[in-house]
């Protein structure tokens, strides 16, 4: 079972992730399923009706807009970042946190590292799928990497710095 980063903790990732290969005809897995955007369209109804939580993973490539009309009967939305230097997934977090008021597991996947995971955060990501090449308890440390930050974000609207020159009028 893979590791995530989920809360501030490491904990093992209690959900099938079906591949876009997965045949949209095949018997279901029993547990929880993640599964990529064509087998939610194809299947819809029958994953609603599981017992089962059910989540959407979202290629770099499929914008959330596809899936606004899902967001109440899904507990999960994955958005796999297929290289580092892919930044659409921050968008797409703020827009279905923000926009869409997505409440929601959101967890970034793919080639996510520690040096991504503070700014992941801020834009309402809250699970993380490290590389598995990588540390996750390296990555853990990489939440707390700033200790004072000065953009308004999904998860801090006003932060500190922004509150004091408001406090003073500025």
């Amino acid at each position: 079972m893979a590791l995530l980063i989920r809360h501030g903790d490491i904990v093992a990732d209690d959900w099938v992730r079906l591949d876009a290969e997965f045949d949209t005809a095949a018997p279901l897995p029993p547990g929880k399923l993640l599964v990529p955007l064509c087998l939610w369209n194809a299947r819809r109804a029958e994953l609603v009706a599981r017992d089962q939580p059910v989540g959407i993973w979202l290629a770099s490539s499929e914008h959330p807009e596809a899936i606004v009309d899902a967001l109440e009967d899904i507990a999960l939305v994955a958005i796999d970042f297929p290289v580092f230097s892919d930044g659409r997934g921050y968008s797409y977090a703020r827009v279905l946190r923000d926009t869409w008021g997505f409440a929601g597991e959101l967890r970034a996947i793919g080639d996510v590292q520690r040096d991504q995971i503070f700014l992941m955060k801020r834009c309402g990501f809250d699970s993380f799928q490290i590389r598995a090449d990588r540390d996750p308890t390296d990555a853990l440390a990489g939440l707390e990497e700033f200790s004072l930050v000065y953009q308004s974000a999904t998860v801090d609207p006003l932060p500190p710095l922004l509150q004091r020159e408001v406090r003073r009028g500025a």
